[in-house]
């Protein structure tokens, strides 16, 4: 694809309003935020800061809701969400250049896995809804005791901006899908994909009020969301310190919590990998998304015997990824986020310098001409020579930075993978099974993956240890913490 510098912009030029109750929300005299395209540093569309008056409407329409959608059959609340799913598809090129420009990943990586994703994640959880089953255990000769699961109610759920709708249907999927009715937030730095989702809502006719979407800051109405005690429950995914915050006001009301936080993520490399098949995964594990996805490794333990060898081939594979616009095919790797988030990790970089880093490759901004001459771009950067108790190890950057360290043993690098706050994800690369197995017994993450990296069955429980999070995602899980259970005992 040649960039084209009025390629879908004027598209998405309208200005982003609030979905409630079905309608979007009239804008004038409202407060407005700028929403910048990364790959340009340009303004290029506006969106509504919530208020007050947004949540109360919010809350009373899903309240207004709740008693008929959670009385529909579950076949027909899948039935929307398979309406819904296959519009995402219809409409997945729209989507995808949204996601690209609003976020500045390249245009690629939007269509063969953030668009495919979000429908995806809609399709299972409609289809899991219709299989959710509830427990019974019959005490031998004194009672028969049954489980019922009714849905919570109004509930919140509060998205990033890494993975815009991907994340964002990952979470109302299975809210709606059990029966209750939706507050969703999605990040202010990338809230177009949530509203050209509620165009698709309105389209499918989802009834009223089922799912209303509040834009803005999260210092502003997420913060009067988590605080409202008619919302009982709060899905949210995003940084730790956000996460602890929420716990805290959260506590107030006893509110059940999610909480898909940070990752530090230890990538294990044991000397009977296959080298060169473990460092090309490695390289996009790490990469993917300019390495702003939650589960990217950025901490690479590789056995002393095949180190040298092993930074060689991975450095050079590094310096292969072409840094350039979102829109041209070519680009392996697009725009950060934001400029402030640009600056965060240039700031990193100093700090790891003054650690007494090694810089391998890369640790500087990349200057683009054309249409990308203002953007926020960051070469893939890998570093070494640091303690494992350095801050560059120990605080999550989530960017692309890596860094590089040898250990001796199997035990040596368990201690070195474990020594860390956060427990999100694990990659371990190895030909020997009983070594994978006791590793990934032994690693204290949520996830682990063995000789492979993001490979996901929607099935799975999908969460962190640590400050990683709190709770656990995806499958049945999701279906049960947006449910709450009851136990009925019957005496014979």
């Amino acid at each position: 694809m040649t960039p084209n510098p009025s390629n879908g912009v004027k598209h998405f030029m309208e200005a982003i309003s609030n979905y409630v109750n079905g309608e979007f929300l009239p804008i004038a005299s409202r407060a407005m935020l700028d929403i910048v395209n990364p790959a340009t540093g340009k303004v290029y569309a506006r969106c509504v800061e919530s208020n007050v008056e947004d949540l109360e409407h919010a809350i009373s329409s899903s309240q207004a809701s709740a008693k008929a959608w959670s009385q529909l059959k579950p076949e027909i609340r899948a039935e929307y969400l398979v309406n819904i799913a296959n519009e995402i598809d219809q409409q997945a090129e729209t989507l995808a250049l949204a996601e690209c420009i609003d976020n500045g990943k390249p245009l690629q990586l939007a269509l063969k896995v953030d668009i495919p994703r979000a429908s995806a994640n809609l399709r299972f959880f409609a289809h899991a809804v219709t299989q959710f089953s509830s427990e019974c255990h019959a005490m031998e000769d004194v009672a028969l005791n049954y489980t019922l699961r009714s849905p919570v109610g109004t509930v919140a759920c509060i998205s990033p901006w890494n993975l815009p709708l991907y994340l964002f249907t990952w979470k109302i999927a299975p809210a709606l899908a059990t029966g209750n009715c939706v507050i969703a937030k999605p990040s202010e730095i990338t809230p177009m994909t949530a509203f050209l989702l509620a165009k698709i809502c309105q389209k499918v006719q989802l009834p009223k009020g089922v799912l209303n979407i509040l834009q803005g800051t999260g210092a502003n109405i997420g913060e009067m969301i988590c605080e409202d005690p008619r919302i009982k429950t709060i899905s949210f995914t995003g940084g730790s310190k956000t996460g602890l915050h929420i716990a805290q006001i959260a506590a107030k009301s006893l509110k059940k919590l999610s909480l898909e936080l940070g990752g530090k993520n230890p990538a294990l490399v044991f000397a009977d990998c296959k080298l060169q098949e473990t460092v090309e995964q490695l390289v996009n594990a790490c990469f993917a998304n300019q390495g702003q996805i939650c589960l990217c490794p950025s901490r690479i333990y590789v056995h002393q015997s095949i180190y040298d060898e092993f930074k060689v081939l991975f450095i050079k594979t590094v310096k292969e990824l072409v840094v350039g616009d979102p829109l041209d095919n070519t680009s392996s790797q697009g725009a950060l986020s934001s400029a402030n988030h640009l600056q965060k990790i240039l700031d990193h970089i100093e700090i790891a310098k003054s650690e007494g880093a090694q810089l391998l490759c890369g640790g500087e901004q990349v200057g683009l001409t054309g249409r990308c001459e203002g953007g926020y771009f960051m070469q893939p950067t890998v570093l070494e020579n640091l303690a494992n108790q350095s801050r560059t190890n120990q605080e999550e950057i989530f960017g692309p930075v890596v860094t590089l360290q040898t250990f001796e043993s199997d035990d040596d690098a368990l201690m070195l993978a474990n020594e860390s706050d956060y427990g999100l994800s694990a990659t371990l690369w190895t030909e020997n099974i009983s070594r994978a197995h006791n590793a990934a017994r032994k690693i204290e993450a949520g996830i682990v993956w063995i000789n492979c990296w993001l490979i996901r069955d929607l099935r799975t429980p999908f969460g962190g240890m640590k400050m990683s999070g709190l709770g656990r995602e995806g499958g049945l899980e999701a279906l049960r913490f947006f449910t709450e259970s009851k136990n009925v005992c019957l005496k014979y």
